[in-house]
């Protein structure tokens, strides 16, 4: 059995930082995730101090946490030179990181990179630096939370082992903290969810649960390992709701922000499944 971890869903900042984390409040949500800014564009974006405020002083007010997402071109793996070159990278995590923080945020969720060259070690040695680089000038609370994926752009960043490595290799491991995926995790096929227990174990051999920090809770619409990320509703897809439920109760899970990336309800809200979701915990204590 584990405690209940924060439970929420991904919204709109359409009206602002402090409207988001009202607007997850309403909707039963003890948790959310946010894009910082315009997610398909790396523009740095000026911060909005009075927005950011009051909207770290509402979580705090309700007991709520929040997690940022970068945009979606970021990509660790860039090299210093190119289309789209690291210090570009560099720029808008730190442009990221800053406005987590004045929202008061755990962090930002990164995805783990795609190399784009024919030689990998390269791709990894890019990642590392633009970590470094980025995290060299950065000494606020939230960090930097590297996320699995699924393996349908590459085969990079489909293991724990490559994440827990990448975050020994860099220079500040300190501020760096796991984003899991469930539908990544099923797609790559590093988690069966009838073998649930040689996961969890895997993840404490390598040191990889004490820094979960957050999960993206999705249900898969395709099969076990084949490298598709394609979210399904929880409990209508293809990982079902008691393989889901079987992972984010164990203990790893209970200190985590868990937000649902699923498609809204009849209502614009994701209130009945964060709803759902909340009973599995509440079914845990009651036995």
């Amino acid at each position: 059995m584990t405690s209940s971890p924060k439970i929420g869903a991904h919204v709109s900042i359409r009206g602002g930082y402090g409207q988001a984390a009202r607007f997850a409040w309403e909707s039963g949500a003890t948790c959310f995730q946010y894009f910082p800014k315009n997610p398909r564009s790396l523009r740095v974006k000026p911060l909005d101090k009075r927005d950011a405020s009051s909207c770290a002083a509402f979580c705090r007010e309700k007991g709520m946490v929040s997690i940022a997402h970068t945009p979606y071109p970021t990509n660790l793996a860039a090299a210093s030179e190119g289309a789209t070159p690291r210090p570009v990278m560099v720029a808008s995590l730190l442009n990221d990181l800053e406005i987590a923080e004045a929202c008061g945020s755990l962090g930002i969720v990164v995805h783990f990179g795609h190399f784009s060259g024919t030689e990998p070690l390269q791709g990894y040695q890019n990642i590392i630096q633009c970590i470094n680089d980025t995290l060299k000038s950065w000494d606020g609370q939230a960090k930097l939370l590297i996320e699995n994926q699924a393996g349908n752009h590459g085969k990079e960043g489909m293991t724990l082992e490559e994440l827990v490595k990448i975050r020994e290799l860099s220079r500040y491991p300190e501020k760096i903290g796991f984003c899991l995926d469930t539908c990544h995790a099923f797609a790559a096929g590093i988690w069966n969810p009838q073998h649930t227990g040689e996961f969890l174990q895997r993840g404490e051999a390598l040191g990889y649960w004490p820094h979960l920090a957050a999960v993206h809770l999705n249900d898969s619409m395709y099969a076990f390992g084949l490298r598709k990320d394609r979210h399904a509703q929880i409990g209508k897809g293809c990982i079902g709701d008691a393989g889901l439920r079987t992972l984010l109760t164990a203990e790893p899970f209970g200190r985590t922000a868990i937000a649902l990336e699923t498609g809204k309800g009849p209502d614009g809200t994701h209130r009945q499944e964060i709803a759902a979701v909340r009973k599995w915990y509440e079914a845990e204590v009651q036995l």
